[in-house]
């Protein structure tokens, strides 16, 4: 897996990761919520650098122009529900991809620390040939994503599969990195070290769904 990890380097996007993660500050839902929107366009930008591109000409009112513009194949998937502001962002971008949404969910079964990954609900073009973009805010386990890409299986082999998220945590990075083809690119915007024993983010923020859009049952 090819990782693009921002953490260190020194831009606007740690700006909108530090009020994420500022208790003060993140009680603001909408801003919350403008702020993965924000991180979701500056990871998009920077995943556009490596995409494939095609010649066109461009006619002005003076004259015409050859230009590169990104081929249109990406399908972008946003796994419900704290990823829906990010996927908003990715879109202000790609405004021509397709979408899929994917609900998955924790189930702890006997209320412990132990979880099993749920995914009861799948919305997706093909795939086949295409180029995959998965969004996940929070890359904690890992245990998500590898779900995701299994539910993926019968709507086709993508040519190309990218992941975006705003914090992980170094085992979870680790683990997708033995689940996803070598050529799966990671951006991200920031790194954390470690998990609690329920499998969250160690400073992280927080839920993200929950900060986005209220507490659930």
């Amino acid at each position: 897996m090819i990782v693009h990890d921002f953490s260190n380097q020194n831009s606007v996007l740690s700006q909108f990761v530090s009020e994420m993660r500022n208790v003060s500050i993140q009680k603001d839902s909408m801003r919350f919520r403008k702020n993965i929107e924000r991180i979701g366009e500056i990871l998009s930008y920077e995943m556009s650098k490596t995409l494939q591109y095609k010649s066109e000409v461009v006619k002005t009112p003076l004259g015409e122009k050859q230009m590169h513009v990104p081929l249109n194949d990406l399908v972008v998937c946003s796994i419900l529900r704290a990823a829906l502001p990010f996927h908003n962002g990715i879109l202000n971008f790609f405004d021509k991809a397709e979408n899929a949404f994917i609900s998955a969910y924790r189930h702890h079964p006997d209320g412990g620390d132990d979880f099993e990954v749920i995914v009861n609900y799948l919305a997706s073009p093909s795939i086949e040939n295409k180029t995959l973009v998965l969004t996940d805010p929070m890359l904690a386990t890992g245990k998500t994503l590898e779900n995701v890409l299994k539910a993926f299986k019968s709507h086709g082999a993508p040519k190309q599969i990218h992941i975006l998220s705003i914090i992980g945590a170094n085992p979870g990075i680790e683990y997708i990195e033995n689940v996803f083809p070598e050529n799966t690119h990671l951006w991200i915007a920031a790194v954390d070290d470690t998990l609690n024993s329920r499998g969250y983010i160690i400073p992280g923020l927080g839920d993200a769904g929950d900060l986005s859009f209220g507490e659930k049952l």
